[in-house]
């Protein structure tokens, strides 16, 4: 080779290094300044991947939350009745979606999501009754019960209130004796037949509450029970006030001829498609396949009914926690009494002309994309649809969800905010036939929602009354909820947060931080149900309510009755409309952590302390003690609940770690909460309650048992007690390891 053309290569490798070092040095991004600014001309996500919760942003979020938008809110959602699939209903849906489209409040977007519903309804032209006949050749009607309750203020008046009835109840007439079957639990029934009562043809007349709405006549029928009747006993909703003068409109207390309607429904989700979204092209059971609902004629009475057939009952005095409020000694028939209001020889007929349909019932969606993690999904659930005017239930939830998607959607549209994570608003339909809408959209979007959802909110009734904050939710919820309610003022006084007034009313003392509020635990009462049991996401339920020194009741009085109207929201459950206010501000507080936070705000750790206390309840005792006797081991389960401790302390110092350093690597902190997010999925067992639809989460699963351990654990030790099948026992307890060690590995580092 000459030494031109040496020189040319040299040269020209020369301009080549050159032009790569300047390159190099105007292209790359310069790192931050050391104080954590980034330089001028780095791309903007390398600028906001590592960005973290806006505490200021935070607070001008609940400064701009007001009472007067939510009090204006309710009213409108209020003012007409809008059960399932009724013009109410439509009418809501189409507010919903003008307000979530809105050019200056509105999100980013919205869906309509329409799903076949397999719904129950009255007959409007033949009324469902409760009567008295006298039995014989010349039988006739003496009594029969009221059709709707009284009207007692102008807005419960409306063409389209419905009458009371048992949705799902099956149409039929039957007629015959009348017992008294407190609560209708099966050992209730049992008792009865223990007292020499035979109940085959009888009609059962049983209060609310002991057993939910379905049970009290799938259990009569299993004793041979023709009908059921089922009313409000005052003693359980109204701290025994009774009179007319007592209650509302003079109180908060539910008038005598209240009646609370309901779904008598024990499973969640719509009936004929079990696990599958009810659309056109889905498979359907057949309606006799149906399990969990009323086999016999039920209709639901008002408690001044309640009182003319119980207390005109013959038969021996029913035991002393039987009693309730109705003014006399509960007798439990069977029959009527001789010199009663009734002849002796009377019967009672349940007459009951309900309808089964399918009906297109909506879920209205309201999305805001997230900046940096699109694909991580923060929820926030309320349904929409009532028996009545539904203020109370669901509306103020529905009140309060649109006002922080006000706020939100301002922000959002004047380019303030965007938040982290995306965030899903859903307003679900057909809840009260058994939670219909939130379950068919866990169906439908079952993949993308339990590899991407960080969390569901539901706020259903955000306020049963004024004293106080209430919550539910797993473990890992417990640290924002915390969080957030110690930056909200209580509405009670400015210098106490919600925080500090939930823990004086409910608390614990908790081994790693002593005295705190106590967070319940969800079962399955509203749309969280298929989101923490089918899809095992981190969920929570949070609303105001009432102070338990100061009354007993089971519920809020006018509770799915034509009395739950704005009148007696206003006036009796939040006047001034600031507890809804409280509840916006900390629901909003939690929400916009879920969503904004560089770390999420879940401690996995605190689902240490929910696995020592179920361990501990089967750890002593009897039984412990049957357990040893039939060759059965805790062992096992203490060592894993024992590993899951250790490697939980272990991840929170490594987050503790990883949030110190100055630039955290975007990958580490996806890492971590990814783990975070996918703890609650590894405590699912599809497995384990083969007889329970939906349900597959170990810890939370419902039981049949009192036993106050895991779930499937505890109904195998109570069947076993029966049966002498402790096998059945060794293979929960088998489940459960299997979930704490699965869970526990969930949490390692990653090697």
């Amino acid at each position: 080779m000459s030494w031109l053309k040496i020189l040319g290569a040299v040269i020209v490798g020369a301009l080549l290094l050159t032009v790569g070092i300047l390159l190099g040095h105007f292209a790359i991004p310069k790192v931050g300044n050391g104080q954590g600014a980034p330089s001028q001309g780095m791309p903007n996500w390398v600028q906001t991947v590592g960005r973290d919760l806006n505490e200021s942003l935070l607070q001008s979020f609940m400064d701009q939350v007001e009472s007067g938008k939510i009090r204006e809110n309710l009213k409108t959602l209020a003012s007409q009745p809008h059960m399932a699939t009724t013009k109410g209903d439509e009418e809501l849906v189409k507010l919903l979606l003008s307000r979530w489209q809105d050019l200056q409040i509105g999100l980013d977007s919205t869906s309509e999501d329409v799903y076949g519903a397999f719904l129950s309804f009255p007959d409007p032209q033949r009324p469902n009754s409760v009567a008295v006949g006298v039995c014989g050749q010349n039988s006739n009607q003496i009594f029969s019960t009221r059709r709707s309750e009284k009207k007692v203020t102008a807005d419960q008046a409306h063409a389209d209130v419905v009458q009371p009835y048992a949705a799902y109840a099956p149409p039929g007439n039957p007629r015959g004796r009348l017992v008294y079957a407190n609560q209708g639990k099966r050992s209730d029934y049992q008792e009865l037949v223990n007292m020499g009562i035979n109940l085959n043809g009888t009609i059962a007349i049983t209060r609310y509450g002991g057993a939910d709405r379905a049970a009290k006549a799938v259990n009569g029928a299993e004793f041979g029970v023709a009908g059921v009747v089922v009313y409000t006993d005052p003693a359980d909703i109204n701290d025994g006030r009774a009179s007319e003068e007592e209650t509302y409109p003079n109180s908060w207390y539910l008038p005598p001829s209240g009646v609370e309607r309901g779904s008598y429904n024990g499973y969640f989700g719509d009936l004929l498609t079990p696990y599958y979204p009810a659309k056109e092209f889905t498979y359907r059971i057949k309606e006799s396949e149906i399990q969990g609902i009323p086999p016999i004629p039920t209709q639901p009475i008002g408690f001044e009914d309640a009182q003319t057939l119980i207390c005109n009952l013959s038969g021996p005095v029913a035991p002393a926690s039987w009693q309730g409020s109705l003014g006399c000694s509960y007798p439990v028939g069977p029959g009527f009494r001789t010199g009663g209001l009734f002849p002796n020889t009377s019967d009672v007929q349940v007459n009951v002309y309900n309808q089964r349909v399918i009906k297109n019932s909506s879920n209205v969606m309201g999305f805001i994309r997230g900046s940096e993690e699109p694909d991580r999904y923060v929820l926030y659930g309320n349904h929409r649809d009532s028996w009545v005017h539904g203020a109370i239930d669901p509306s103020s939830g529905t009140a309060v969800m649109l006002e922080i998607t006000r706020v939100l959607g301002k922000m959002l549209k004047e380019g303030k905010w965007r938040p982290r994570r995306s965030i899903i608003f859903g307003s679900w339909g057909a809840e009260e036939f058994g939670l219909i809408g939130s379950t068919e959209y866990t169906e439908e979007f079952y993949s993308t929602l339990r590899e991407r959802s960080v969390a569901y909110i539901n706020v259903d009734i955000s306020v049963f009354a004024n004293a106080t904050l209430r919550a539910q939710g797993t473990p890992p919820a417990q640290s924002v909820i915390f969080a957030a309610a110690k930056q909200v003022q209580t509405p009670a006084s400015s210098s106490m947060s919600v925080y500090d007034n939930w823990r004086n009313h409910f608390n614990r003392i908790s081994p790693s931080y002593g005295v705190i509020p106590n967070l319940g635990s969800l079962g399955a009462g509203s749309d969280y149900a298929s989101f923490i049991h089918y899809l095992g996401i981190t969920s929570m339920d949070i609303a105001y309510t009432y102070d338990r020194n100061k009354t007993s009741a089971r519920i809020y009085p006018a509770y799915h009755t034509a009395f739950d109207t704005f009148d007696y929201a206003d006036r009796f459950i939040d006047p001034g409309f600031t507890s809804h206010q409280a509840v916006a501000r900390t629901v909003g507080n939690v929400l916009l952590r879920l969503a904004d936070s560089l770390v999420l705000p879940l401690n996995v750790s605190d689902y240490g302390e929910k696995l020592d206390e179920l361990y501990s309840a089967a750890a002593q005792g009897d039984f412990l003690a049957n357990l040893t006797a039939n060759n059965l081991s805790l062992d096992p389960l203490k060592a894993a609940i024992g590993q899951f401790k250790s490697v939980a302390a272990d991840f929170n110092q490594r987050i503790t770690k990883l949030k110190e350093e100055e630039s955290p690597s975007p990958l580490q902190i996806r890492m971590v909460n990814d783990q975070i997010m996918l703890l609650e999925r590894a405590f699912l067992n599809p497995q384990a309650f083969p007889n329970k639809y939906y349900y597959s989460h170990v810890i939370w699963a419902s039981k049949s048992s009192d036993q106050a351990t895991f779930p499937g654990l505890a109904d195998a030790y109570t069947s076993a007690l029966e049966t002498g099948d402790w096998d059945q026992v060794q293979k929960h307890l088998t489940i459960v390891v299997q979930a704490v060690e699965s869970a526990a590995s969930t949490l390692e580092a990653v090697a």
